[in-house]
């Protein structure tokens, strides 16, 4: 698994590669933390929206966005100041680990857990 956080402009802040983690799993990380950031909404949201075809297929033209789950604005005080992206596992399951660290952000912020939306 590997975990990307970006701040508000997308640039990369932190990266961390759990030992045996595919490598491919870092810039896809990444990308849907950039993803989460630059569109101000779940990589969750892209994802569904391919699933249903039809004219959403064309979103997979854009070389800007990665629509698969685990990407997730960080939003505090009603302003986004970054995003969080996990890769490396099933992407329900990157969303999980990415909610998880968004919800512990908040907590160091003195703020109640859900600190993110889905």
């Amino acid at each position: 698994m590997v975990i990307a956080v970006v701040d508000s402009g997308g640039n990369l802040v932190l990266q961390h590669r759990l030992d045996q983690a595919q490598y491919g799993s870092i810039d896809v990380a990444r990308q849907k933390a950039e993803t989460a950031v630059r569109f101000r909404r779940s990589t969750k949201l892209f994802e569904d929206a391919l699933a249903q075809g039809g004219m959403h297929l064309r979103l997979l033209g854009m070389t800007n966005l990665t629509p698969l789950d685990g990407g997730i604005p960080l939003i505090l005080e009603g302003k986004i100041i970054g995003a969080i992206g996990v890769s490396g596992m099933q992407s329900d399951q990157d969303a999980k680990v990415a909610q998880a660290g968004a919800d512990a952000l908040r907590g160091i912020h003195g703020q109640s857990p859900g600190f993110a939306t889905r």
